[in-house]
């Protein structure tokens, strides 16, 4: 039975369950029906035993309804005992309420009898309470400027300044101004307010230029965990003012909306000091923890609450009073040094100081960055210094030493290379150089710049971003000024329009006078460094700055670039009058005579071109300062520091430098030795500039001076294509001298004539000795070489054509040996200035588009402005080249045409000797060592491959000559065979002693030579069964010519000719 499932059985009484949920369901319907029940007894055959079933039955549920009712019995009792004591309860209270109404009315009227001298008396307790509060007051006070004292002694300026300024209004309340006893303090107070603000103004001071306890730096190392970027903290400063400002802004506050601890509307917050000096707190205010000293007496849990909270309070403010400016800076993410920027910026605010702050900051601003400039290369001046000296390696900076060490590298290499051929290579070289190689794009002297630079605009950039904090803070505070002599002002409503005279408003301090000022002491430092005299820096500096008093920040500022190096923002800092008493140090005039910062110190040389390297970090720094500045002031960025360096690279540099590189190159190009090989060459060709590749040395000094140009233009990649233009300009006129070079030695000779053919200029192309030759763009159209056959169709043709030009004059050859070495050498001369122009344009080009993109992506100072060059360097390198070509390929004609020349003798010559000679003939002996020589005096100027096209081409015009010949000959007996197989045999050992060329090939074409001869020794039907076997050996004409000379002793049929005929294939 279901309906039984949540009764309490006891465990021991279990059964039950299951007895009971035998029993039919039926039994405890909602709507129990008993009639079919007796039916079924009446009419069963054992009545008694259903009977029985059912009497146990209910037993059983009578035995569940007693477990049940004694599991309730005892809560019944229970409750009824409860409901019995609350009906007593009620009882009592009401007999209570009733005695206490009789109480409260003999009450009443007991105090109305007395209710006059009970007025009396209240009011005597309230006057004497007010007497005791003045009085606790007036104590306090009296001790303010004794604690005033120890916390500037401990650097807790916020809570002096709170102290002070919740001290000077209670001097101002009603009972307390004619107090004669406070006068003294009034003057303390007042003296103090003067010393406070020269010690907040000292120390914001130090930490405007990173010199603090807190400062950027140390914050750094010490709290690399709150670090932010300069552009994060920077937003930060300006919102952090800003929307505190939104949300906490009312009548009753001060004007920045930071609640300070005090209030105007007659209740007070400064209720009295504690005996060691510190503010007593309210209870809400100690109860959250805002500094360490409250809640002394609390509990345990209130004191671990406290020092968790601690922890988070920055120390500088441990003393001071929570408000709502020690709460923001608490929850502040900011690095440290922003948040003590922020604390004295509000100190001067509460202290209603702003405008005088910014004055005497303007006053000091120059005279500082001089000196911290110039105390950073005097740092790094000892330094290098001592490196030099051999001292204190163990805490020289790692880059320093390694340019001292690459400095000393360089000298030692300098001296090293002067052993090549007696010649010191590298010292000639730097010869033509218009710079030393310490100016040298990557000499000592650049990488020195670039470091100096990049450590003292490092130091700038860090001391500006400390600019544009406290900039905008005083700017956000100078029009919330508290009037601390008239406290009621303080609940007028606060402007917070950005107005034109801001800058008056801060005593002329702004961020755009920082940095302009910033920047013309980093252009007076570039100016030194460049040994440039601005007319600017040294005219009267109060007019610039009154005009730059005048003006909101400026798109223009610069003036005329026409004007030589004038550069418009070198400012001496205003003046301001002072009401106040300070330091002596805060007194110095704005017209200080300045010193140098003496950059000879630490650079090796000085000049106009370090700009190079005066360039990239200028750039840098100038991207650095636009992220920082807020929007209003963003042309800034543009103008000043970059702008003057562009202009003084676009105006100065670029121009001189085209002028002493075009007098390097005219001076390179027009010495006598420029176009002489080089003589005690080394015996052999090297490939290698530092093994002593004997390369022209005018095309050497080109080649150098291309690399040192396109070196500046990779320091000023935004001058790229004015430089690369210069470059093309070098190598245009470098080019035309090597023509006027090659064409005074092939003027009006036969090779170069030949080569300017069209059909011989193809066969040259198409001759497979022209895979030899450099890579030109003419050579790279053709894809796969010519077959053999084709191969020995071009040569064939190129040779025909050569021996068409006999008779070959003397007058028509060159005869001059140092005019062909002159070709050698200029022709590798040539390809190793291509080779290197077509890597520098590589490079160049890839510079280029870099800028491009820049360009691009940033228009505002990285925009090109130069026009791109009408030719690349690619060209010129194949200009080079084919110029290389061309002699190479004149080398190879004249060599062909002087093996013409002393060939052609063969038909002028009768070879019917009655003897056997011993020697060549003297025409072969004059060829071969014409070659001999010659090879000797080109093999330490051209590579073998190159050697190889200019003699191989010998070969094959005399083998090809030496059978036509046969066609020229009347007669020819066995003597004569000999000596041309002598002859064949000479030049064969002539050749071969050329180590670049094939002997096998020189072998196998003068044994067909020799083979053609030895024909004319057989009988004719002999020579008829070898043209039989060999009938591919020789062509059909040349086996007809053999019929046709007569050789004495040798009889030839009448039909010879066309029985040869049948034999050959037609």
């Amino acid at each position: 039975m279901s309906i039984l499932d949540g009764l309490p059985i006891p465990k021991d009484k279990a059964y039950l369950k299951e007895e009971l949920s035998r029993i039919d369901e039926s039994w405890s319907a909602a709507r129990f029906d008993s009639l079919p029940h007796v039916v079924h007894i009446l009419t069963s055959k054992n009545r008694e035993g259903e009977v029985q079933v059912l009497k146990e039955q209910s037993d059983i549920i009578e035995e569940v309804v007693d477990e049940v009712v004694h599991a309730y019995h005892g809560g019944f009792n229970k409750a009824i005992q409860n409901y019995s004591q609350i009906l007593r309860l009620f009882s009592e209270s009401a007999q209570s309420i009733g005695e206490l109404k009789i109480d409260l009315t003999q009450a009443k009227k007991l105090l109305g009898a007395h209710n006059k001298q009970l007025h009396q008396l209240w009011y005597r307790s309230v006057t004497l309470r007010h007497i005791i509060s003045l009085l606790d007051q007036i104590e306090g006070i009296s001790k303010v400027p004794a604690r005033i004292e120890k916390l500037i002694a401990e650097k807790q300026f916020y809570a002096a300044v709170q102290l002070h300024v919740q001290s000077s209004l209670m001097l101002e309340r009603e009972g307390l101004q004619t107090v004669g006893a406070l006068q003294d303090v009034r003057s303390e107070l007042t003296k103090l307010r003067g010393t406070i603000f020269y010690k907040v103004l000292e120390e914001l001071h130090a930490h405007l230029y990173n010199k603090g306890e807190y400062s950027s730096v140390v914050s750094i190392l010490n709290e690399s965990d709150d670090a932010i970027p300069t552009s994060a903290a920077v937003t930060y400063s300006t919102n952090f003012t800003h929307s505190l400002s939104r949300r906490t802004r009312s009548p009753h506050g001060i004007g920045d909306g930071l609640n300070r601890p005090s209030s105007v509307d007659g209740g007070s917050s400064f209720d009295g000091h504690n005996e060691d000096g510190t503010l007593d707190m309210h209870d809400d205010a100690a109860s959250n923890g805002y500094t360490p000293t409250m809640k002394a007496n609390g509990g345990d849990n209130d004191s671990r609450d406290a020092k968790a909270l601690y922890r988070q309070i920055p120390m500088w403010l441990s003393d001071s009073t929570p408000d709502e400016f020690v709460e923001a800076l608490r929850k502040s993410s900011a690095p440290v040094h922003v948040k003590y920027l922020q604390t004295m910026v509000e100190c001067l605010c509460m202290l209603g100081k702003v405008a005088a702050a910014g004055a005497i900051i303007c006053q000091r601003l120059r005279p500082t960055i001089h000196e911290i400039i110039t105390t950073k290369i005097k740092s790094q001046a000892g330094r290098v210094n001592g490196t030099r000296l051999g001292l204190g390696h163990a805490t020289l900076p790692i880059a320093t030493g390694l340019h001292y060490l690459k400095g000393q590298l360089e000298i030692h290499q300098l001296a090293k290379q002067k052993r090549q051929n007696g010649v010191s290579l590298t010292g000639a070289l730097l010869a033509v150089s218009p710079v030393s190689h310490v100016m040298s794009p990557s000499g000592t002297a650049q990488i020195s710049v670039k470091d100096l630079l990049d450590t003292v605009l490092d130091t700038v950039v860090r001391i500006f971003e400390n600019h544009v904090i406290v900039g905008e803070l005083l700017e956000s505070k100078s029009s919330q000024q508290v009037n601390l002599n008239t406290p009621k002002s303080m609940g007028a409503d606060i402007s917070w329009s950005h107005d034109s005279d801001a800058s008056h408003d801060t005593g002329g301090y702004t961020i755009g006078f920082s940095l302009t000022v910033l920047q013309s002491e980093c252009q007076q430092l570039i100016c030194e460094i460049l040994r440039a005299t601005p007319e600017a820096a040294s005219a009267d500096a109060a007019v610039q700055t009154a005009r730059l008093a005048s003006k909101a920040p400026s798109k223009d500022k610069r003036d005329g670039a026409e004007d030589g190096l004038t550069f418009a923002f070198r400012f001496t800092d205003a003046s301001a009058s002072i009401p106040n008493q300070g330091a002596d140090r805060w007194r110095r005039g704005p017209n200080v005579q300045q010193e140098g910062y003496g950059t000879g110190a630490v650079l090796p040389e000085q000049g106009i071109y370090l700009a190079a390297s005066v360039y990239r970090p200028v750039v840098q720094f100038t991207d650095k300062v636009a992220s920082m500045l807020p929007q209003k002031f963003s042309q800034l960025g543009n103008d000043g520091l970059l702008a003057f360096t562009e202009n003084f690279v676009k105006d100065h540099f670029l121009p001189t430098m085209f002028v002493d590189y075009r007098k390097s190159v005219q001076q390179a190009i027009s010495s006598p030795a420029a176009f002489r090989p080089r003589a005690n060459a080394a015996a052999s060709y090297t490939p290698s500039i530092e093994k002593g590749r004997p390369v022209l040395q005018g095309l050497l000094a080109i080649d150098y001076l291309a690399k040192e140009v396109l070196g500046w233009a990779q320091a000023m990649p935004k001058f790229a294509g004015d430089l690369i233009n210069y470059v093309q300009t070098f190598l245009e006129r470098a080019y035309e001298r090597c023509r006027t070079s090659y064409m005074e030695a092939v003027l009006e000779k036969q090779s170069y004539m030949l080569i300017g053919r069209h059909d011989v200029d193809n066969l040259l192309r198409l001759d497979p000795a022209s895979a030899s030759l450099p890579n030109s763009l003419d050579e790279r159209t053709r894809d796969t070489y010519a077959l053999d056959a084709e191969s020995t169709e071009i040569e064939t043709e190129l040779s025909n054509a050569l021996l068409n030009l006999r008779p070959i004059k003397q007058e028509n050859l060159i005869r001059d040996d140092n005019k062909l070495i002159l070709l050698a050498s200029l022709s590798d001369s040539l390809e190793y200035v291509a080779d290197s122009i077509e890597r520098l344009g590589k490079s160049s080009s890839k510079a280029y588009d870099h800028v491009e993109e820049n360009g691009t992506n940033n228009p505002s100072h990285h925009a090109r402005t130069s026009s791109l060059p009408t030719k690349d360097l690619a060209s010129f390198a194949e200009d080079y080249r084919k110029l290389a070509i061309d002699c190479l390929k004149v080398l190879r004609i004249e060599m062909q045409l002087e093996t013409i020349f002393h060939m052609q003798e063969m038909t002028k010559r009768e070879y019917l000797d009655d003897q056997d000679a011993e020697e060549p003939d003297d025409f072969v002996i004059s060829l071969t060592s014409q070659i001999t020589r010659r090879d000797e005096e080109m093999t330490p100027f051209v590579a073998d491959v190159k050697r190889n096209y200019i003699f191989g081409g010998i070969c094959p015009i005399a083998s090809n000559l030496s059978i036509k010949a046969l066609a020229e000959m009347k007669s020819i007996n066995l003597f004569g065979v000999q000596q041309i197989c002598r002859n064949s045999i000479a030049l064969e050992q002539a050749l071969a002693a050329i180590s670049s060329i094939d002997s096998e090939d020189v072998q196998m074409r003068l044994d067909r030579v020799r083979t053609y001869y030895e024909l004319l020794n057989m009988p004719f039907e002999a020579l008829l069964a070898f043209i039989q076997e060999h009938e591919n050996l020789f062509t059909p004409a040349e086996y007809g010519k053999l019929l046709k000379v007569q050789v004495p002793g040798r009889e030839i049929p009448d039909d010879a000719q066309d029985r040869v005929t049948e034999i050959l294939p037609r």
